[in-house]
């Protein structure tokens, strides 16, 4: 797209080689175009268009497909307008504003035979007229001052700041001991600890002074059975001496 120091260069924004022109009637109200009412079977003229841009200012050339000379021209200086209009019954047909040298302008009709040749006639249009709008709006900025408070981000006289790179605090996190170190024991075999002697133990230990009397005799019962045995045993052995023994 031409520049503003560029504006005596022609640019070319779209070609296609076939476009169908059409007579349409005059609008009897402002109901909606619809291209079922032309003669969509029998064109007027057929031919080549191209769409240029010279600055901001768009054309659509209708051109012989042969010789290239021209047939109509549509100046375009915004879009959607007036200049080109679309229809409500398809998306392959058109209403141009088409104009003279000595100013005169008339309707007509164009349509595309395939939907994807208007598609590209339609964004050609809308690329080049939303470039002239970013640069109005730019050239807009550009005139205007600009009072908003700027940002100082520079230290001020004796101001320092300090950056501790690559220094981080360690928390201390208590880590369970393993089985393996030195915690505590395994418990026994039997799964279960044996409880602790209590202080009630101890004294259950000591005879009362009831019962004394009576584990003393049964120990002195026990004790002298094996003393009988003992001196029979001895008075047998020492009865084979005596029974060999002179007289």
């Amino acid at each position: 797209m031409a520049t503003e120091g560029q504006a005596e260069y022609e640019s070319v924004l779209c070609v296609k080689p076939e476009v169908s022109v059409y007579r349409i009637p005059p609008r009897a109200s402002n109901r909606a175009i619809r291209a079922a009412d032309w003669k969509l079977d029998a064109p007027d003229w057929t031919g080549r268009m191209r769409v240029t841009a010279r600055g901001k200012l768009a054309s659509i050339k209708l051109e012989d497909k042969i010789s290239g000379e021209l047939f109509a021209q549509a100046p375009v200086d915004e879009y959607p307008g007036t200049t080109v209009e679309t229809v409500s019954d398809s998306s392959r047909y058109f209403v141009l504003r088409i104009q003279d040298d000595n100013g005169r302008s008339a309707f007509i009709g164009i349509g595309f035979g395939d939907r994807g040749d208007a598609f590209d006639f339609n964004v050609a249009l809308q690329d080049h007229f939303k470039w002239v709008k970013q640069e109005d709006e730019f050239k807009k900025q550009a005139q205007t001052p600009d009072t908003t408070p700027k940002l100082d981000l520079g230290f001020k006289e004796g101001q320092t700041i300090t950056l501790n790179i690559g220094q981080s605090k360690k928390k201390d996190r208590s880590r369970p001991q393993s089985s393996g170190g030195f915690g505590l024991l395994p418990p026994p075999p039997g799964g279960k600890l044996a409880p602790p002697p209590s202080k009630s133990s101890n004294h259950n230990t000591q005879p009362s002074a009831g019962g004394s009397d009576t584990d003393l005799d049964a120990s002195n019962s026990n004790s002298a059975a094996p003393s009988d045995d003992t001196t029979t045993a001895s008075s047998d052995l020492w009865g084979d001496f005596d029974s060999v023994s002179p007289k």
